[in-house]
């Protein structure tokens, strides 16, 4: 017994020792995964990029999955043990797999494409990812409020009130969702994670809202770029925003070492 208590009273200090790197463990992590400021969209950035190759992960495997399968099958067929509807079957199952694991690949460049232009947006100024996702949040609200109160919009286009649209109905949904993800005015923290949410949400918003806008207008219907064809346009978009940037960089720098240069050589002329 005289040993036992020795031992404990060399190892008392265990105890809050482990206690104390547990609480800072946890502060650690609340640090992670809680972001504000400039760094929330660039944080959000690396989260669905991470998502995204993950999921073009698991779209490559399943490709492979199904190749397999479609192997098996033939050979099934081969041996007069499966028809010719289990074949065609496994490569619809192979084809639509290859399709999604392309879509996937498309959204692992346009997220590293986003992920490049939050890392520029650091040392922008300007307003904060947050602010600027509300203040695309309002302008839809407030281009939708012009149909509610203009009367000459709610009499020429009725059915952008009416929830039983089709077209209507889907923004409404979608105006929903964006209202249940939107932060707080006094929400001081902000994690990546419902940074993300609320942006894809504004996005959905504001494609929801032009077409449901055409939709009464009575332009004709165009259908929903498919999400790899957007996700490559938007790549296309912030490339050309970056390549426009650096260019101006460039020759704003330029400018400045030639009047430098003028300015050196008259110095030099004043001197002589």
């Amino acid at each position: 017994m005289d040993q036992i208590w020795a031992a404990a009273a060399e190892l008392w200090w265990i105890a809050p020792a482990a206690g104390g790197a547990g609480a800072i463990g946890i502060a650690a992590l609340r640090r992670r995964a809680v972001v504000s400021g400039k760094r929330l969209g660039y944080e959000a950035a690396r989260l669905e990029l991470r998502r995204a190759q993950q999921d073009a992960r698991a779209a490559v495997d399943a490709v492979r999955v199904a190749r397999a399968e479609v192997a098996r099958v033939v050979a099934e067929r081969a041996a007069s043990r499966a028809d010719a509807g289990a074949v065609a079957a496994a490569r619809r199952t192979l084809h639509d797999l290859q399709l999604q694991s392309k879509a996937a690949a498309a959204r692992v460049k346009a997220e590293r494409a986003r992920l490049s232009a939050e890392r520029t947006a650091l040392t922008a100024g300007g307003e904060l990812p947050l602010d600027r996702l509300r203040s695309r949040h309002d302008a839809v609200l407030a281009r939708w409020m012009e149909y509610e109160t203009d009367p000459a919009k709610l009499l020429a286009f009725p059915a952008m009130s009416d929830g039983r649209h089709p077209a209507t109905s889907a923004f409404l949904a979608a105006l929903q969702t964006a209202r249940e993800l939107r932060p707080r005015a006094d929400a001081a923290r902000f994690t990546a994670s419902e940074f993300a949410a609320y942006r894809d949400a504004v996005e959905k918003l504001e494609r929801a809202f032009d077409i449901a806008e055409r939709a009464v207008r009575g332009e004709p219907h165009q259908p929903e770029m498919p999400e790899a064809l957007r996700d490559a346009a938007r790549t296309f978009m912030v490339r050309t925003t970056e390549v426009l940037n650096r260019t101006t960089d460039m020759l704003s720098a330029w400018s400045d070492r030639g009047r430098s240069d003028d300015r050196s050589g008259d110095e030099t002329r004043d001197q002589r």
